[in-house]
């Protein structure tokens, strides 16, 4: 039994970018859990329209 694990999750998310304004994207979550709770996000990046892959400290949740 392992007792540190690390998990993926996919959330769709509203994100605000200034050029292209607010938009709905799926932000991907790793997570660091210990005995199935977790403890810390490890990183998030989310994918673009155009299928690049972006870390989310580029864009705002609000305006």
């Amino acid at each position: 039994m392992k007792l540190i694990t690390i998990k993926r999750e996919t959330k769709e998310e509203k994100r605000y970018t200034p050029k292209m304004g607010e938009l709905l994207t799926k932000v991907t979550y790793i997570k660091k859990a210990f005995l199935s709770i977790p403890i810390k996000t490890i990183h998030k990046y989310r994918e673009t329209y155009y299928g690049e892959i972006k870390d989310c400290e580029a864009c705002n949740l609000a305006r």
